[in-house]
């Protein structure tokens, strides 16, 4: 009995004790449920002020790019970014030069008498090629990786002198130069796959390809001056800006690329004798009746012009072959009061327009040694009637070899040697018979030492001697220089004058005189700037 009383007390025990225990464990468990709800509680406030946070950040930026879609935002350098994609990139180069130069002529002629001027050594200064221009690109359609709007805009910076027409006592231009527009300057459609095609104005591919055997560009002595100048005019026919044109630019097929270029002549006269439709200056340069001439474009003028070009890099070797063609080109003025022009006609002959065309080839090669060394032949030809072979100086051989030598990191040395052949004939100058086979050759030789200050400034020494035969007349400067030395010496170029003649009119002046045979000479201190 006593044991029954004392099991069920202690049973008693136990549930007294047990209800206790799970008392005090439903307690713990209510204060943990009760912090954990205040940490939810907390962790919820947290993330609606982030979600606030998120949302107010977002909402200004949505806010600065409204405001930025007028306002162009810098990429990196002079690049920046473009509403709606793409970029635009401002870039230019400046360039001035002090020369010293000679026409290097006789005091006097059996033929033409003596120079009117100064022909010895003048010094000057001029602007090198000088430009600032802009570009861009905006990307459209479905892959905008692929396919985009481009365009460029580039001006001529004339830094020694006033900007304006081009005025000399032989040839005179009615391009501005300084205005917006005047270098290459086109819009176009590119794509990685295919390559771009663009329409404006342009250095052709005959000119382009072969840029890199160059390294006098803007110097006394720059390869332009014999290679694709037919005549020895301080202007150049072949390898020229063509305005007016539109042109397609291969990708680079594992080295391999191909440019071609059409120019439409824009010319309702059937001798290219007119301005080309929309143009101020006569295609090939200078303004109808330039050089005391009638006021026509029969001075070098011509229609439709076609460039091509192909190269090929591999390694250290490039190639290049290039052609280029110029159809009627006027030259009447050549044979102006020659007895032999049937008819009688103080224009010039009307037979004397004719297609020239001109193809080079071309090897460059960069040595370990850091020498580069390159070598162009060229050709020129102008199909006239076989009459008119006596005063064709337009057709000719030429071939230019140059070599280039980095001395240190910052210095370059360079030479290079320029020939032109001799032509089937020649319509003469002040101090030379017209008639068939002259001795027109000429000799071009040219040296520069270049230091690199940074990696866009450089200053440069060169010197520049153009050895002309007998009846040659080749320059010194041709090719983008501000100041040309020439064959001209200083008469007064003829003009009409009404007030002669008591009121009549007349001509005044009986320039310009070109002498052949000069062996001009230079020395130039200058400095570039790229950006």
């Amino acid at each position: 009995m006593k044991l029954r009383i004392l099991l069920a007390f202690a049973l008693a025990a136990m549930c007294v004790v047990s209800a206790t225990a799970r008392a005090d464990s439903e307690s713990d468990l209510k204060a943990k449920v009760d912090a954990l709800q205040k940490q939810l509680d907390d962790l919820k406030a947290q993330l609606n002020q982030i979600t606030t946070t998120v949302q107010q950040t977002k909402q200004a930026q949505q806010e600065q790019e409204k405001k930025n879609e007028t306002f162009l935002q810098r990429k990196e350098g002079l690049t920046f970014l473009a509403p709606g994609g793409g970029d635009v990139t401002l870039y230019g180069q400046f360039g001035i030069a002090i020369d010293t130069t000679t026409k290097g002529l006789n005091s006097s002629y059996a033929i033409g008498g003596s120079p009117v001027g100064d022909m010895g050594w003048l010094p000057a200064i001029s602007t090198t090629p000088s430009y600032v221009g802009v570009r861009g690109r905006h990307p459209f359609g479905p892959d905008t990786n692929q396919t985009e709007f481009i365009w460029q805009l580039e001006a001529e910076i004339v830094i020694g002198a006033s900007a304006g027409l081009g005025e000399s006592n032989s040839n005179n231009s009615n391009v501005v130069k300084g205005a917006l527009t005047t270098r290459d300057s086109f819009l176009g459609f590119a794509g990685q796959d295919w390559g771009a095609i663009k329409v404006g104005k342009e250095m052709p591919p005959y000119d382009k390809s072969t840029a890199r055997f160059n390294p006098f560009a803007g110097m006394l002595g720059d390869y332009h001056i014999i290679m694709g100048n037919t005549g020895g005019d301080n202007r150049v026919e072949f390898g020229t800006r063509m305005d007016h044109s539109i042109w397609y630019e291969s990708p680079n097929w594992n080295g391999l690329s191909f440019s071609a270029l059409y120019s439409p002549g824009q010319n309702r006269s059937y001798d290219s004798s007119n301005l080309s439709a929309g143009e101020s200056d006569c295609a090939g340069g200078n303004a109808p009746g330039s050089g005391a001439l009638p006021p026509e474009c029969t001075d070098g003028a011509f229609s439709n012009a076609f460039s091509l070009a192909l190269t090929y890099q591999w390694q250290s070797l490039y190639l290049v072959a290039a052609y280029e063609q110029h159809d009627k080109v006027n030259r009447e003025s050549d044979t102006i009061g020659f007895p032999t022009t049937p008819p009688a006609d103080t224009q010039g002959d009307p037979n004397d327009v004719a297609t020239e065309n001109a193809w080079k080839v071309g090897v460059q090669y960069v040595f370990p040694t850091k020498t580069t060394v390159g070598f162009i032949y060229e050709k020129f030809r102008r199909d006239v009637p076989a009459y008119l072979e006596y005063q064709n100086e337009r057709q000719r051989s030429g071939t230019w070899l140059m070599a280039s030598q980095a001395v240190t990191e910052k210095d370059v040395v360079s030479a290079g040697w320029a020939h032109a052949g001799g032509t089937p004939g020649d319509p003469g100058q002040h101090n030379t018979s017209f008639g068939p086979n002259p001795d027109n050759e000429a000799n071009m030789y040219t040296l520069a030492w270049q230091h690199f200050l940074d990696r866009d400034t450089s200053v440069y020494l060169n010197w520049a001697l153009t050895d002309n035969h007998s009846a040659a007349h080749y320059d010194l400067g041709a090719g983008g220089r501000a100041v040309t030395t020439d064959c001209h010496d200083a008469s007064e170029l003829a003009a009409f004058d009404p007030t002669q003649n008591g009121g009549a009119g007349g001509v005044s002046g009986a320039g310009p005189h070109c002498f052949a045979g000069g062996r001009l000479q230079g020395v130039s201190v200058g400095v570039n700037y790229k950006f």
